[in-house]
This record gives structure tokens, C-alpha cells and sequence, in this order.
């Protein structure tokens, strides 16, 4: 039994960690520093779990797996925030917000005619 045997079957999580860490690296050297969402560069040097920390996402919902090509990295905060927005649901989120602003523009208008 090799080495990386060993670690597979007594530390799984020391190779899943070991492996995250080099897609990080890959995928670091394809795309660079910067955050796919946001463009705003990204720190390597912070946990995992923080807010401004680089984490892997898929772009597409792959169904065979996890390919390179389908994979970017984004900072945590960024891919929470949309996380759960499909198209439908941002296109809820759009109206609901557009129809704030029109409630707020009709009730400065009547504040500006009564005052």
C-alpha cells in the first residue's frame, strides 16, 4: 500500500482538502485573483468559511460530475447572495423592487402637492 492509500482510508478529509486545494490553484492560474462575480480580487490566505475567502463554484449544474471548464471561483459572500436565484426568482426579486420605487415616487409626489 502506497502512502496516498494510507491517507485515503485514514484521513479522507486531509485528500479532499489536498485536492480542493489544488483546483483552487488550477483554477487561480486559469482565471486569476479576480472574483467571477464581483471582479474584486480575492484573498488565498484567509480559512475556509470566511466572507472574502476564494471558494470553487460550478457555473453550469454538470450532471456527470465536476470538469474543470465548469468551474470558477467566486469569494463566499458572492455566491451565497445568489445562491438560490433562479431566473424565476430574480425576476420576482426585479419587480418586487421595481415596484417599490414606483410606490416611492407616487407617495413623494402626493407629500410635494398636500405640502
Amino acid at each position: 500500500m502506497t502512502g496516498s492509500d494510507v491517507v485515503k482510508y485514514l484521513n479522507p478529509w486531509k485528500l479532499n482538502r489536498e485536492k480542493q486545494r489544488q483546483r483552487v490553484e488550477v483554477l487561480r492560474q486559469r482565471d486569476g485573483e479576480n472574483c467571477r462575480r464581483c471582479r474584486h480580487p480575492m484573498r488565498f490566505d484567509l480559512p475556509h468559511g470566511h466572507d472574502q475567502s476564494a471558494i470553487v463554484v460550478q457555473i453550469f449544474r454538470a450532471i456527470d460530475g465536476e470538469v474543470l471548464d465548469n468551474l470558477c471561483l467566486t469569494h463566499m459572500r458572492c455566491n451565497s447572495a445568489g445562491a438560490d436565484h433562479t431566473d424565476e426568482v430574480t425576476e420576482r426579486i426585479r419587480r418586487r423592487n421595481e415596484a417599490a420605487l414606483l410606490s416611492r415616487s407616487r407617495s413623494a409626489k402626493k407629500a410635494r402637492a398636500t405640502g
